[in-house]
């Protein structure tokens, strides 16, 4: 790929600040955003969704960040504020803005535009003069010092993130049309019919510029991450309202006015937006090569921090797992599995392809209830997701199938063919539930 000159140093870092978007309701990551936003959904036992924007960001030198959310934002507030503390003479700081009333406007975010014009106020007074715009939903590793390079380089007022697809994958992102300098021309959200994609192909000159093959990816889709000089956002929200979106509206508007450019990315990177794109990421990270490696020593993923026992396993059988701490598995069966922090799994207990999402805190063993947090005896799970603080009697059977339709349960979900056993719920002894 064609570069000059090195990243931004680190005084011109200190220029850049981050808004990571919390989203809506995350319908889609239902029922795991039932009682938290979608930033704040476990991720790989231990981590949360959140960590992933905030751990690029400070591994990138960036440290005056910006949370915004509006639903169920407890559990997210409650961990950035545990895990994420710079000292007095970083300056930097995450914080969380939430919705808000104010004189001039008293409803909810509309869009990923929308919540950011809402805000002005608060980010405008950080004293910065290039912002990130990033999402809270996606599996990635970026040095955004690369993206913010392009971006100084090209004088760009935007500058996109851009990830090559195939035409089938086209469909569901925003698809942009570059030139060989990688200016943005067009701009199409989610294109769905055969001759709008076929305009929307990426010219061969483009790949010979960067010095790669399309290999079957012949489109530039949007990651959803941006780089925006300070005063062209705010000049953009502020003078058109109208815009709520940054892929719908702005993005496809801007270009007919400012110099938008694409930032290439070839890396790995997830958006995990559903039930089934949780799952799949989740059961890829349980291979002996997973697509992602949260313990790159030169780029941590960084999470809150806990004083946990040590993993304790009895005469179990474990294959192809991530087991976290503080959970104990006696004499049971896991495989291609996630057992996330505090998990207790009780003897006789087979799980297969699931995440054990684990527990909140440690229940006294001199007094347990009749059922206690974890997996019973003798229980099998298959194609599931258990969350935090369930207590999942003996003998139960939860089992998942992608030929299970939709439906809510007492105390669990099926979706996308996955079965959800909900935070806190209580599944009796003997239950069938999915495919069984």
């Amino acid at each position: 790929m064609k570069t000059s000159g090195q990243t931004p140093d680190r005084l011109a870092m200190r220029q850049v600040g981050a808004i990571v978007l919390g989203g809506g309701r995350g319908t889609r990551l239902y029922p795991l955003t039932a009682v938290r936003s979608k930033p704040a959904v476990p991720l790989c036992g231990r981590y949360r969704l959140v960590d992933i924007p905030l751990s690029n960001c400070i591994n990138s030198g960036i440290n005056r960040i910006s949370v915004l959310t509006q639903f169920n934002s407890h559990s997210l507030n409650r961990h950035i504020n545990s895990a994420y503390k710079f000292d007095d003479f970083s300056g930097g700081e995450v914080e969380i803005l939430a919705a808000e009333q104010t004189n001039e406007t008293g409803d909810w975010f509309q869009g990923t535009a929308d919540a950011v014009r809402k805000h002005l106020l608060h980010i405008r007074q950080r004293g910065v003069k290039h912002f990130l715009i990033l999402s809270g939903d996606q599996l990635y590793r970026m040095d955004y010092r690369h993206l913010l390079k392009t971006h100084l380089e090209k004088d760009a007022d935007i500058t996109v993130a851009a990830l090559p697809v195939n035409r089938r994958a086209a469909r569901g992102f925003g698809i942009m049309k570059v030139n060989n300098q990688c200016a943005i021309k067009r701009f199409v959200e989610k294109p769905d019919d055969a001759a709008t994609l076929d305009s929307l192909v990426t010219p061969k000159q483009v790949f010979d510029y960067f010095g790669l093959q399309a290999d079957g990816k012949e489109f530039m889709a949007s990651m959803g991450i941006y780089a925006f000089k300070v005063d062209v956002l705010v000049e953009l929200l502020t003078a058109n309202l109208e815009w709520v979106d940054f892929g719908k509206e702005l993005l496809p508007n801007s270009i007919k006015t400012h110099k938008v450019f694409a930032h290439m990315f070839y890396g790995f990177w997830e958006d995990i937006g559903t039930v089934r794109s949780y799952f799949n990421v989740s059961m890829a990270m349980t291979s002996s090569n997973p697509p992602f490696e949260f313990h790159d020593p030169n780029k941590m993923i960084y999470t809150h921090t806990r004083m946990l026992p040590g993993v304790r396993i009895t005469d179990a059988t474990i294959k192809n797992a991530i087991v976290c701490s503080g959970s104990r598995i006696h004499r049971a069966t896991v495989t291609d599995a996630i057992i996330g922090i505090r998990s207790i799994v009780q003897a006789g207990a087979v799980i297969k392809r699931s995440i054990v999402l684990g527990a909140d805190y440690f229940e006294d063993t001199k007094s347990l209830p009749a059922h206690p947090i974890g997996i019973g005896k003798n229980t099998r799970i298959t194609q599931a997701i258990i969350d935090h603080n369930a207590r999942i009697g003996n003998n139960v059977t939860i089992s998942g199938s992608d030929k299970l339709k939709d439906y809510d349960g007492v105390g669990y979900a099926v979706r996308d063919g996955i079965v959800v056993v909900l935070k806190d719920a209580i599944i009796p002894d003997n239950a069938k539930i999915g495919a069984v």
